[in-house]
């Protein structure tokens, strides 16, 4: 696919890989549209037609999602389920509708896989069981996408593709405590007691489950290079295919910040999956996608991200 000039439209293209993305295409030569949510209410079938009839788009990128770390999934199940169903099911149907979509690229979530899958993570295990509760809503609202894109390629011959990244990070990531996942809420947690000088950092669960991250600049890259390379039902996972349990996570993070102090793991609050590590065989073989960034750069990076973005915002909040 050669991208000059092509109408592309990327929801969530404001969000956190959705802008890198967006970065991404635009570099290689697309007319890329963001379609925003007081002008386009993905939950709203009319909404989203619309969309397609102001856009025009060739190819559509669905990364529009409601996210958020293990304590945003226990508090919002149902606006979780809901709100992910709903704009998957109308960005699909709609582009039935539409006719006129040369490639549909739905990215899905790790969140999806069954709670006790063996590892690494291949995409033919994927329905081998039932998600691990704690995101079983979001991960089985982004699973039942997979299974429509794929009806539909059969039945109205849509061209779409299903992607599965491991947990993304990296900087413009949420540290927002409420809705943050782990590598930006620990970040923050480290970050916030050298500037406070506190002794004490307290983090959720054990530390003992493991997880597989990948940096949202290496996502976005494979986002596009399957877009160009990949036509198939079946889904594909991005990732690195290492994998680092909390602890040792939390551990190299405290020290690339300067953190010095004492960790006290609450074991009353959930940890999530035990383990989560991918195989990415798929992604290599099919679209020669191998991520870039090793961990301790792109933690690095991002970690000097949140300090300076930390202080640009202190200073406009001096300035007012």
């Amino acid at each position: 696919m050669a991208w000059q000039g092509v109408a592309t439209v990327v929801t969530g293209g404001a969000g956190f890989l959705g802008s890198v993305l967006v970065a991404e295409l635009r570099h290689a030569g697309a007319a890329v549209v963001v379609p925003r949510r007081e002008d386009y209410d993905l939950t709203d079938a009319a909404a989203v037609r619309r969309l397609y009839a102001d856009a025009s788009p060739t190819v559509l990128f669905h990364l529009a999602a409601r996210v958020g770390g293990i304590g945003a999934n226990r508090a919002n199940p149902g606006r979780f389920f809901y709100e992910n169903m709903a704009m998957g099911l109308h960005v699909v149907e709609q582009a039935r509708q539409y006719g006129h979509l040369r490639k549909l690229i739905i990215v899905g979530t790790t969140c999806s896989y069954p709670g006790e899958a063996p590892i690494p993570l291949r995409e033919d295990d994927l329905w081998d069981g039932y998600p691990e509760p704690t995101n079983a809503p979001y991960g089985i609202a982004k699973r039942a996408l997979l299974v429509m894109a794929q009806a539909y390629r059969v039945q109205y011959g849509l061209d779409a593709i299903y992607l599965i990244p491991a947990n993304l990070y990296g900087p413009g990531d949420d540290f927002d405590p409420e809705s943050s996942h782990v590598i930006p809420a620990l970040i923050k947690k480290c970050v916030d007691a050298v500037e406070s000088g506190a002794d004490q950092v307290v983090a959720w669960g054990d530390g003992s489950p493991t997880r597989e991250f990948l940096y949202v600049t290496d996502a976005a890259r494979g986002i596009r290079l399957a877009a160009e390379r990949y036509d198939d039902p079946a889904p594909v996972n991005l990732g690195t295919g290492h994998e680092i349990s909390i602890r040792e996570l939390l551990l190299l993070i405290a020290d690339l910040a300067g953190f010095r102090g004492r960790v006290v793991w609450d074991p009353s609050r959930p940890g999530g999956q035990r383990r989560r590590r991918l195989d990415i065989t798929r992604a290599r073989e099919r679209f020669g996608f191998e991520a870039e960034v090793p961990l301790v750069e792109g933690l690095r990076r991002t970690i000097a991200w949140y300090r300076t973005s930390r202080e640009a915002r202190a200073r406009v909040s001096e300035w007012r």
